[in-house]
């Protein structure tokens, strides 16, 4: 269970009107402590110690308007998914995330609390996320709207990162974590439909808190997964991209995602029923399952994490098989395989999902 920022004092303070250095120590105190820093905030540079000699980088950015509305998601929320979606990213190679570095824009008119409970939504991330993994540092400066950065590092403690590019004809193809649930949130959001949001709040706050499977990563590597990505962008944008970089096909099969579809049939109704030209037509029902095909096919930020796996393993417990690798007829792409009334048809879905500068 997450805990919310606690009440502030001083709350009208901004940080135009108590200094950078002011600012800093109120969030940097806040802040846990790291399993990996033999030097944490406060100097030039961070030292992070490694054991075994190799480690792992990550960065993203997340810009307001773009990536997150400040009228859906608070202070605290922005914290937690700051950590959230670089800690998969480290998972996702089969590391251990260690340390964090953020960097944060913010106006000059933003609260000291603000910043505060920001802080407090990095510390709870990371602790509930990413156990032993803390912010070591980062930077504050001014500017007309929110742009978060974050830095993370990933300790593969002996292992062989898992790249992209390793997936081989014959593998399984797996998914560990959720699928659809952020999209759907998100499109509840979106909807202003506020009855249907708060009917179906699980999902919005899965959108604005994602609960990634960290630890299935180190899992996944012990368990000789050839490749794997964390599902930021869409099941079917990530595994073209497992694709492309293992030059080979991956084949989604459409009968292996109907569970993950169907716990988002209510707030598919909810927002197909609300739509009155769908029920003019007498059509709100196909609507719903369109929206769940929607979400779990190319909605992203959930952050589960998208494996390959040598045929006849047994998949480690977390994760589910969704199709599978096989050569690549022309041009290396992913695939969607669909059956009804007898005929199977498999239609690419390579350039489905969201692209971070184009959408």
């Amino acid at each position: 269970m997450t805990h919310q920022p606690a009440n502030h004092q001083c709350s009208a303070e901004t940080i135009a009107s108590v200094g950078e250095n002011e600012s800093l120590r109120r969030t940097i105190s806040r802040l846990n402590a790291s399993d990996y820093a033999l030097v944490g905030p406060g100097d030039d540079c961070a030292v992070v110690r490694t054991e075994h000699g190799s480690f792992v980088v990550t960065t993203d950015t997340m810009v307001q308007d773009h990536d997150f509305k400040l009228e859906w998601s608070s202070w605290f929320d922005l914290g937690w998914k700051a950590v959230a979606t670089n800690v998969s990213d480290v998972a996702a190679m089969g590391a251990r995330p260690t340390t964090l570095v953020v960097a944060l824009i913010a106006p000059t008119s933003t609260l000291v609390a603000d910043l505060e409970a920001f802080a407090d939504g990095l510390r709870e991330a990371c602790l509930q996320l990413a156990p032993g993994c803390a912010v070591v540092g980062g930077d504050l400066a001014s500017g007309s709207q929110v742009v978060i950065s974050v830095t993370a590092h990933g300790d593969l403690e002996g292992r062989a990162p898992v790249l992209r590019s390793g997936a081989v004809v014959g593998d399984m193809l797996a998914i560990g974590g959720t699928l659809g649930q952020a999209a759907c949130g998100l499109e509840l959001l979106m909807s202003n439909n506020d009855d249907a949001a708060s009917a179906y709040n699980e999902w919005v706050d899965v959108q604005r808190r994602p609960q990634p499977p960290v630890a299935l990563g180190i899992v996944a590597a012990d368990a000789g997964a050839t490749s794997m990505l964390d599902v930021s962008d869409g099941l079917a944008k990530d595994a073209s991209r497992i694709a492309r970089a293992s030059r080979v096909d991956i084949v989604i099969d459409a009968s292996q995602l109907i569970g993950f579809e169907a716990v988002l049939e209510g707030a598919a109704q909810a927002l197909s029923l609300a739509n009155p030209h769908l029920v003019e037509m007498g059509r709100p029902n196909l609507a719903a399952e369109a929206y769940c095909r929607k979400w779990v096919l190319t909605g992203g930020e959930d952050h589960g994490l998208l494996a390959t796996f040598p045929s006849g393993v047994t998949l480690p417990r977390g994760f589910k098989r969704i199709g599978e690798v096989r050569a690549a007829a022309g041009d290396p792409t992913a695939y969607l395989r669909t059956s009804a009334a007898g005929k199977t048809t498999e239609t690419p879905v390579t350039d489905l999902g969201w692209d971070s500068v184009r959408d």
